[in-house]
């Protein structure tokens, strides 16, 4: 089993990314896929369930006690046996969410929630590393892989050069690599080359640049992954292609952030200026 974390900046397009991808590992590879969402937003497996409200491990914990908690309780069955849970959060105002991931992972981890058999569990985590919390998957070695989500917008570039600051804290200790970064196109001037030119700077790879496409957003308002609702569509076979890139993937690296603000600011303006 790969057990792959995908971060970026909240608001990337990382839950959306991830399950496509997991969609496509699925429907076209026959790969066995699990997806455990650490946001409290619990969005991350919506989409995999023909979006139908998940229960959260937190929810669940508060409800009815850890004893009480079970598997058939907190993980659903989706789009090609694709397996969904949400780790969710605190209640509003009150707690950490970060501490809640840990307890979440901790508690699937005793169930034995993560079948031996899958090929690839995905941990899609909230934002920037904001705190140890939101960091577990690569502090505590749970995630053997980092795939960062990322655009050519400024502060999409800089939490994905925060979280390589985070992930070289952690390599040596628990052998977590960064796999490569994936670009959810934004359209903005000059995007592949400032992605290809940022990926060279870090010492990793473009694992693939993720066109814009309207018929993503079709696809979620019919509650279904693009590969779902259209599998011949263009579109399909671009998350065909990042997937194939991440089952093929053998290049792991612990990655050499820029560390000057200044300069990172300089790479992004570089290609914003270029007619």
């Amino acid at each position: 089993m790969r057990k792959i974390g995908i971060y970026g900046k909240g608001g990337i397009g990382k839950s959306t990314t991830t399950q496509n991808m997991a969609s496509a590992m699925a429907y076209s590879f026959g790969k066995k896929v699990m997806i455990h969402g650490c946001d409290p937003k619990a969005d991350a497996t919506r989409m995999i369930l023909g979006g139908k409200p998940q229960d959260t491990v937190l929810d669940t914990l508060r409800e009815l006690g850890e004893e009480n908690v079970t598997l058939d309780k907190v993980v659903k069955k989706g789009f090609l046996g694709i397996l969904g849970v949400e780790s969710g959060g605190p209640e509003p105002g009150v707690g950490c969410a970060g501490r809640g991931i840990i307890t979440a992972i901790d508690l699937m981890e005793s169930l034995g929630g993560y079948p031996e058999d899958l090929d690839f569990l995905f941990y899609d985590v909230l934002g920037d590393v904001v705190c140890g919390g939101f960091a577990m998957p690569m502090r505590q070695g749970k995630a053997q892989e980092i795939y960062i989500v990322t655009s050519g917008e400024m502060m999409a570039v800089y939490a994905a050069n925060n979280i390589c600051k985070g992930l070289v804290k952690y390599a040596a200790r628990t052998g977590i690599r960064l796999g490569g970064i994936i670009c959810n196109s934004r359209k903005v001037d000059k995007e592949l080359e400032l992605m290809e030119e940022f990926c060279d700077r870090l010492g990793t790879k473009l694992i693939h640049f993720v066109p814009r496409d309207n018929i993503v957003q079709k696809a979620e308002f019919n509650k279904k992954t693009v590969i779902e609702f259209d599998p011949e569509c263009k579109q399909a076979h671009e998350y065909e292609k990042l997937a194939e890139n991440i089952i093929n993937n053998e290049d792991f690296v612990i990655p050499k952030p820029i560390m000057k603000m200044d300069e990172l600011e300089a790479l992004v303006v570089k290609y914003g200026i270029i007619g």
